[in-house]
């Protein structure tokens, strides 16, 4: 259960981080309130805080490992936005990165 909690936590995160960063280029009213994006790192720090949390507390205490579902799960989620959000081509250079990146996932939950 931890797992999925820390991987819950790692996605909402890195939807949330997306939109803050290239929401501006999307949405030009982010540059009229500033405020409201930085205020939005709040809730932001907090999910991936207990993405940590859980993804250590799932591989007993381990640090590694959080990083590499994080890593993975960043570049899955700024594929996916991306396409969805400003119709970025999915190249041949972007399936190997995600390729990559599911590989990694993989790895995590296989390999005991």
């Amino acid at each position: 259960m931890n797992l999925f909690y820390g991987v819950l936590y790692a996605i909402i995160g890195q939807i949330l981080t997306f939109l803050q960063l290239q929401g501006n280029i999307r949405y030009g009213w982010f540059k009229n309130y500033p405020v409201i994006v930085l205020l939005a790192s709040i809730p932001i720090s907090f999910c991936f805080l207990k993405s940590v949390q859980y993804l250590v507390a799932a591989y007993n205490g381990a640090i590694w490992y959080s990083r590499f579902w994080g890593f993975a799960i960043g570049i899955i989620v700024f594929t996916i936005m991306s396409k969805l959000m400003f119709n970025e081509p999915f190249t041949t250079k972007t399936f190997v990165s995600v390729l990559l990146c599911t590989i990694i996932v993989l790895i995590q939950i296989f390999w005991k």
